[in-house]
């Protein structure tokens, strides 16, 4: 199983042809890609059009599905945080150490398209696809 992110669901929605979306198309063939509940809803947010946004909850709703975070989640998260912090990085968004942390616990790969997810690569065990 590999979480994907939605910078790589939103290019897929948006028909952009790149490695991670290649990535993503072979994931779904497999029957192996994973989505939380974070990336749902930042998938979901930018549609502007109602059919494409039904026709999006429809497909994301027979991907594997995980709850991101719970309160140890949310404490790991914030160390996780801290720990990057002190180092000299800083992650724009809050979601993205909630995802990345919960894909450490877990040990599962994530599918991604954020620089952020680099940085966060290179000091924690996060595995990137």
């Amino acid at each position: 199983m590999t979480i994907v992110d939605s910078s790589v669901w939103i290019d897929f929605f948006n028909g952009v042809d790149n490695v991670p979306t290649r990535k993503l198309k072979a994931l779904l063939n497999d029957n192996s890609a994973g989505i939380g509940d974070l990336i749902i809803t930042e998938t979901l947010q930018g549609f502007n059009n109602d059919r494409d946004y039904k026709t999006a909850i429809s497909l994301l709703s027979m991907i594997e599905y995980h709850t991101l975070s719970n309160r140890s989640l949310a404490i790991k998260s914030a160390d996780n945080y801290r720990r990057l912090r002190k180092k000299g990085i800083t992650i724009r968004k809050t979601q993205d150490i909630v995802i990345a942390t919960y894909c450490i616990e877990h040990q599962l790969p994530l599918l991604q398209n954020d620089r952020d997810f680099e940085h966060i690569a290179s000091e924690l065990d996060l595995i990137l696809l």
